[in-house]
């Protein structure tokens, strides 16, 4: 279900390029330019308040600007001011300001206004004042105080040349005032406030019910707020009882205690207040309004009992709300919205708050069916659906309700159903991280299942709940070539349409209207492609959720160690390629335990250099705790399932394991008193999930003949040892590889020349930006940069391994999702390479020369021969890392830093 109209969002795309076309093909002195961008500016507002990219909105201020520095044309009669013009740019980088939070954007929007106010402003005071007012409240927010002083003192400005009787511009500066007083604690700001709030109520005529704004605590005096009880009385006995002009004071008196409830924190106002809501509901019978009257009553009613705990008054706020959703049934209001909605989710929260007192089931039961309704529910948008489910999945797992394992199923449907309203990546992950809740929903799931003794559903629901956008796109990458045996037609429409979708997908935002309605049709158009295809012999699990019969797959290698970090419990799961899975159990502190591993080892590397001894205690402190937590139960389990030592392993953590180095844990004890670490007992490699470490073994193409290796080396002055990189490796590999440097060295070509190159080597800087996970880049020629959006976008059918001599390559962006693994390496593993090197962080310029000579003569040496070259590479990254500790002596921080992914 769309929550907009797909349909005028596909109008404004037209209409918006229909005034970019009249603008390119019209001279720029053209008498009705102004006009033109102006209109272009309402078109792109217009899309930006319904879809949010802020590209619309930089567009409709660049246009804005432009309409300001137009020079006058002798013919443009009556084509709007220039004062207009410059009002209309001040309100948009006001909104801009309010979505980016740049103080620059704030500052020019207050001068734009305070230069309006020296102009003829043609009778935009008011507005002006009121975008000014909310100018204070954002300011207020932020850091430094000059643009809220500023604000004030051009409001007085704009008051004083305002007409007499502007009320809405003197409640405008003392709510302004207000914040300010808050900010601050200075007295006269209040006093002020008061003062200037005192007269507006003074000139307003009694009776009507109060807007909420006016009934703020600090916007009127108590010597106010009583004298409008006590007019408000005088006004009630002077009227014929049961009229209309009787009982419309009941809500006023009603809203007017509650205000003084609010100043005095006297109850005894409080339930005044709901003696008049209920004088007002008993006195209308026929009320277009009842739903909300039902709930304000009934929910001073539940903060009556909250302060008092008079259980009565709970009782009846749940009588109130069960009718309020009676009426909204039959539709007394005409059509069900939003409101009705918030009036389930009240009554939720009160039969809660009652179950807590008496441990009815009912209750709890008519609380758990009314988040199910609340989901159910026609009006909501999927993250708060999603939201629901996850509060239902915890209140059943804490109460033990029998529910949990439907609410569970709803949870992980909406969490992958969220995703399907956003077409790109950009923005499928803005939704991911915006219901964050909702991402540790499939470790969850997984912890219940294994409680329960269904080892295999837990490891199918990791698969299915984690690393969701690789998954996704991976689908978009299915193999067709079984399909093209057994029907060639539903074969080349499903390439077409996978194709499609991806191009949409990882594409950039504009024309988002025609963006959106296209992947709407290509989904629906893959739906239908894909139930033929399922009903065909053979094909009856096609783009399913793979069974564990097939995950286990991953482990024909070697095993595949799952750790499940979860409030739950955490569990660590052996998938083996022959048998069920195996269990470990861990101690109960081991959620926690790990929080502070990851918590203690991040902190430490903002505050001090990696190379500094600070550094080094913490990582080596780490990797000791971490090998009592999870190295010494895995070991001794692996040697319980007689796994010879030597042998590989796929690690395939969760959440906080993703940032810790499980490959290093130690030392291990040992009787010759020789260091040891996990990676000296037992090859280690990481996968994402099991799906992307099958895929990576999938039969290709392959030679036992020695690959060109391309090496992507830009010059850089801050880099002097990739010279001495570039040269170790000629030195091993002689003239068998593509060296691309100097002005080779750019995004584009280093793109396309991937594509024939089975072997890839990065000897530059990576690069990460903070909370923008698909701006991580390798910094090439010029500061040009590839991205990992431009490295999804390849398809390498002939790569097969990478090493990425660069920091940052498998270290997650800060902000980003930890299940989504989100970084270079996984990247490159997505897009074709097999195996990939990547750093957990930032590495040392002289490790990138010694690593690639010890690896590269490691995994060309003669020792292997058969196997295929990216199956070599975690045996040479594992040989190498021993040669950079025993023989460089490199410092802790330096050869735990290396991680292999992949086959």
């Amino acid at each position: 279900m769309l929550f907009f109209s797909t349909g005028s969002i596909t109008r404004l795309d037209d209409r918006i390029m229909k005034l970019q076309r009249w603008l390119s093909s019209h001279p720029y002195y053209h008498p009705e330019r102004r006009h033109y961008l102006l209109n272009l500016v309402h078109v792109r507002l217009d899309r930006f308040r319904l879809l949010h990219t802020n590209e619309d909105l930089d567009n409709a201020i660049l246009h804005h600007t432009e309409t300001v520095l137009l020079p006058l044309h002798p013919l443009d009669k009556t084509g709007p001011s220039i004062i207009s013009c410059l009002f209309l740019l001040a309100r948009a980088l006001h909104t801009r300001f309010l979505n980016t939070r740049q103080p620059g954007d704030l500052k020019s929007s207050i001068e734009y206004f305070r230069h309006l106010l020296n102009l003829d402003a043609q009778g935009h005071y008011i507005d002006v004042i009121d975008i000014l007012g909310s100018l204070a409240i954002a300011a207020s927010g932020e850091s430094w105080g000059e643009p809220l002083d500023q604000v004030i003192e051009y409001m007085r400005e704009a008051i004083e040349m305002c007409p007499s009787g502007s009320h809405r511009a003197s409640t405008t500066l003392a709510r302004t005032l207000s914040v300010r007083f808050v900010r601050t604690y200075s007295i006269g700001d209040l006093q002020e406030a008061i003062v200037l709030l005192d007269k507006v109520i003074a000139s307003q005529p009694l009776g009507d019910e109060q807007n909420p704004d006016k009934r703020d605590p600090l916007a009127c005096s108590l010597t106010t707020i009583d004298q409008q009880v006590q007019n408000l009385h005088e006004l009630l006995s002077g009227t014929v009882t049961g009229t209309s002009g009787h009982t419309k004071y009941f809500g006023a008196l009603a809203d007017w205690y509650y205000t003084r409830y609010d100043r005095t924190d006297d109850t005894t106002d409080l339930e005044k207040s709901i003696e008049w809501r209920q004088m007002q509901l008993a006195s209308t019978s026929r009320d277009p309004y009842l739903q909300g009257r039902l709930t304000d009553l009934a929910l001073s009613l539940f903060q009556a009992f909250e302060r008092n705990h008079r259980i009565s008054f709970l009782e009846e706020s749940i009588a109130l709300l069960r009718y309020s959703i009676e009426v909204g049934d039959v539709g007394v209001q005409g059509t069900k919205g939003v409101f009705h909605l918030q009036v389930l989710q009240a009554l939720h929260l009160c039969l809660l708050r009652r179950w807590s007192l008496n441990h009815h089931r009912e209750d709890l039961d008519e609380a758990i069916l009314l988040l199910q309704k609340s989901i159910d529910y026609e009006s909501g948008n999927p993250p708060d659906k999603l939201q629901d489910a996850c509060n239902w999945v915890n209140l059943a797992r804490t109460t033990a309700h029998p529910s949990l394992s439907t609410a569970y199923k709803i949870a992980m449907s909406w969490m992958q159903r969220s995703l399907v309203f956003a077409p790109t990546l950009h923005t499928k992950h803005a939704h991911l991280t915006a219901i964050r809740q909702a991402n540790k929903m499939p470790l969850a799931y997984a912890s219940y299942r294994v409680e329960t003794g269904r080892l295999e559903q837990a490891v199918e629901t990791l698969e299915q709940g984690r690393a969701l956008l690789w998954s996704e796109m991976r689908g978009l990458r299915t193999s067709i070539d079984r399909l093209s045996v057994a029907n060639p037609a539903l074969a080349t429409k499903l390439a077409i349409i996978n194709r499609d979708l991806e191009t949409l997908t990882i594409g950039g935002m504009d024309m988002f209207g025609q963006l959106l309605k296209k992947q709407r049709t290509l989904l629906d158009e893959r739906d239908v492609l894909t139930s033929q295809i399922q009903a065909l012999p053979g094909f009856e699990n096609f783009l399913k959720t793979p069974p564990f019969d097939t995950l286990r797959a991953a482990a024909k290698r070697g095993p595949v160690i799952i750790v499940n970090h979860c409030t739950w419990r955490s569990d660590i799961l052996i998938v083996l390629h022959h048998s069920p899975p195996f269990l470990i159990t861990t101690p109960k502190d081991f959620y926690n335990r790990a929080n502070e591993l990851v918590d203690r080892l991040l902190d430490t590397r903002k505050k001090h250099r990696l190379e500094s001894l600070q550094y080094r205690r913490t990582l080596h402190s780490v990797l000791k705790e971490l090998y009592e937590l999870v190295g010494q139960p895995v070991i001794s389990k692996l040697r319980e399932l007689n796994i010879p030592e030597q042998s590989r392993v796929w690690w395939c953590p969760t959440s906080v394991f993703c940032s810790l180095p499980l490959h290093a844990m130690g030392p291990i004890p040992s009787q010759d008193k020789v260091k040891k670490y996990f990676s000296d007992v037992y090859i280690s490699s990481y996968t994402p999930t099991l799906s992307a470490l099958i895929k990576s073994r999938e039969p290709g193409v392959q030679t036992s003949d020695l690959p060109s290796l391309l090496v992507i080396a830009p010059p850089d002055k801050s880099l002097p040892g990739v010279t001495e990189e570039i040269g170790v490796i000629k030195q091993v590999l002689g003239g068998s590889f593509r060296n691309l440097i100097l002005e080779e060295a750019t995004s584009e070509n280093a793109a396309e020349t991937l594509r024939h190159h089975r072997f890839a080597h990065f000897a530059c800087h990576g690069v990460l930006e903070a909370g923008k996970p698909f701006d991580a880049s390798f910094m090439l020629q010029g500061h040009d940069r590839l991205t990992l959006l431009d490295i999804v976008r390849s398809q390498l059918p002939a790569a097969e391994f990478a090493l990425l001599s660069a920091c940052h390559t498998a270290e997650l962006t800060e902000g980003s999702i930890p299940d989504e693994a989100l970084h270079l390496t996984a990247a490159m593993q997505y897009c074709g390479f097999r195996s990939v090197v990547g750093t957990m962080w930032a590495m040392a310029d002289t490790d990138g020369r010694d690593l690639a000579g010890y690896f590269y003569k490691s995994m060309f040496s003669s020792e292997d021969q058969g196997v295929p070259y990216y199956e070599r590479s975690a045996k040479a990254l594992r040989d190498a890392a021993q040669k950079l500790r025993r023989e460089k002596r490199v410092g802790l921080e330096r050869w735990v830093n290396f991680v292999h992914y992949g086959a």
